[in-house]
């Protein structure tokens, strides 16, 4: 059940609940609204998971919550689709806790760069690409990844080893090209 309608201006406590059959049926259009929110999540058992949800599994509806502990780590909790019977926001958070939960697991080559530094290498890496006639396109919120052919990634700081395919062949074969083109461009 969804309980519709939206918070109190300055209140974001119970926006919005959903039941296991909706959760499973809603589409990752749908989980994106619940992204780097906080939320209480019910699962099968009574168990009760609260934390910033991290992302939710387009296939599967596994939830990843996120939780800041006090001594500065983290704890990462995933939950199984299939065992959601309530998801229930509970904050919006803020830009920092946005920005901390979508750069948490950035490589950490990408520290030494600014964002001005990461933008022009994407634009470069882009344009070279687009060059050699390899069709490429950015995603993501901030559209810091580059996909190509919708069957590869190149996130931050857009060098070989920030590649990630399932293809094999085009894996190695872009991660030449990146390499090609880094060496040319020094």
């Amino acid at each position: 059940m969804l309980v519709s309608g939206g918070p109190p201006q300055g209140s974001f406590r119970s926006s919005q609940l959903v039941t296991m059959s909706e959760w499973m049926k809603k589409s990752p259009l749908e989980w994106e609204d619940y992204v780097y929110k906080e939320v209480r999540v019910i699962a099968s058992e009574k168990k009760e998971y609260q934390g910033w949800l991290l992302t939710t599994d387009p296939v599967s509806a596994n939830i990843v919550l996120v939780n800041f502990l006090e001594d500065g780590s983290l704890s990462v909790t995933g939950i199984m689709g299939h065992c959601v019977q309530t998801v229930e926001t509970l904050s919006e958070g803020d830009h920092r806790v946005r920005e901390k939960l979508m750069h948490l697991f950035t490589s950490g080559d990408c520290k030494g760069y600014s964002p001005e530094d990461l933008e022009k290498r994407k634009n470069s890496l882009k344009k070279w690409l687009e060059k050699n006639h390899i069709p490429v396109t950015e995603q993501g919120d901030a559209q810091r990844t580059l996909c190509v052919a919708g069957v590869l990634t190149i996130d931050p700081p857009y060098a070989p080893e920030n590649c990630s395919s399932s293809n094999e062949i085009i894996l190695s074969r872009v991660q030449d090209l990146i390499q090609g083109h880094l060496s040319a461009s020094q």
